[in-house]
C-alpha cells in the first residue's frame, strides 16, 4: 500500500490542474467577496468566501480525471499488474484524493484569514459570536470540517461512477449535473408531499449538508432533515458508495 500511495501522490502532484486549482479557488473567493458585499463579513468568513461551492467543483474535475482517465488510456492495467491486488489500487487513489480534498480546505481557510485583513470586507473580530452562539472562528472551522464530509461524499460518487463509466468527460458531466441540479431534484421530490419521510433520505438531498449548517432556517425546510440527520446519512452514503464502487472495480474486467 505504501508504494501505491507514493505512486498516486506522485501522479497527482504532476497534474497541472492540481497546482492551478488553488489560484482558481482564490480568484473565485475574491469574486464572491465582491459579489456578496462589504457588509456580509461574518457570512463570508464563516463560509470561507463560499469556498465549499468552489472546492466541490474543483474536486469533480480533478477527481474524475485522476481516476477515469486511466480507464480511457488503459493505464489502469499497468497499475493492477504492479500492485498486490485491486483493493490497493482503488483505495490508494481514494486516500490521495481525500488528502487533496483536506488540503484544499486548509488552503481556503488560510486564504480567508488573509482576505479578512484586506478592504474586501468590513473588519470583524474572530471572537464575534455568530451562528449557534459560537465565535466566528469556530463557525468557520466547523463549516470547513462539515464540508470535508460533503466533498468526500462527492468523491465517493465520482469513484463509483468512474468504475461504471469509462469516459472521463461523461463522469465529470454527471457529477457537475448532480452538484448543480441535485438540490433542485431533491426539493421537487420533497415538495410533492408524498412519502416525504422516505424521500428525504435520497442522496441528492445530502448536497444540502454544508449550506444547511450556515443557513439552517432556510435549508431545513428544503431538506426536511436536521443537521445531525444529514451528517449521519452523508456518512452512511459515503460508506455505501465506497463499498459498491470497490466491488464494481474488483469485478471489472480490464
Amino acid at each position: 500500500m505504501r508504494f501505491s500511495l507514493y505512486q498516486e501522490f506522485y501522479k497527482l502532484i504532476h497534474q497541472k490542474m492540481v497546482w492551478i486549482s488553488p489560484l482558481v479557488l482564490l480568484g473565485l473567493m475574491v469574486t464572491t467577496g465582491f459579489t456578496i458585499g462589504y457588509n456580509e463579513s461574518k457570512l463570508l468568513m464563516t463560509t470561507c468566501y463560499d469556498a465549499p461551492d468552489w472546492i466541490i467543483l474543483i474536486l469533480a474535475v480533478v477527481g474524475a480525471t485522476f481516476f477515469s482517465m486511466e480507464f480511457q488510456n488503459n493505464a489502469i492495467l499497468t497499475l493492477i499488474y504492479k500492485s498486490a491486488n485491486k483493493r490497493t489500487v482503488y483505495f490508494s487513489k481514494y486516500i490521495v484524493i481525500l488528502g487533496y480534498n483536506i488540503l484544499l480546505h486548509a488552503i481556503a481557510t488560510a486564504f480567508t484569514i488573509i482576505l479578512g485583513m484586506t478592504p474586501l470586507s468590513r473588519p470583524v473580530s474572530w471572537s464575534t459570536v455568530y451562528l449557534y452562539h459560537q465565535p466566528l472562528w469556530e463557525n468557520m472551522l466547523k463549516t470547513s470540517a462539515i464540508d470535508v464530509l460533503t466533498t468526500t461524499f462527492i468523491i465517493s460518487l465520482i469513484f463509483l461512477l468512474s468504475c461504471l463509466i469509462n469516459n472521463n468527460a461523461v463522469v465529470i458531466s454527471v457529477n457537475l449535473l448532480m452538484i448543480f441540479v441535485g438540490q433542485f431534484i431533491s426539493a421537487s421530490l420533497l415538495n410533492g408531499n408524498k412519502a416525504v419521510h422516505i424521500l428525504r433520505w435520497n442522496p441528492f438531498n445530502l448536497t444540502n449538508l454544508t449550506r444547511q449548517y450556515y443557513n439552517y432556517a432556510t435549508y431545513v425546510d428544503t431538506s426536511h432533515l436536521s443537521n445531525v440527520q444529514l451528517l449521519c446519512s452523508t456518512t452512511s452514503y459515503i460508506g455505501i458508495f465506497v463499498t459498491v464502487g470497490y466491488l464494481i472495480f474488483r469485478k471489472k474486467r480490464f
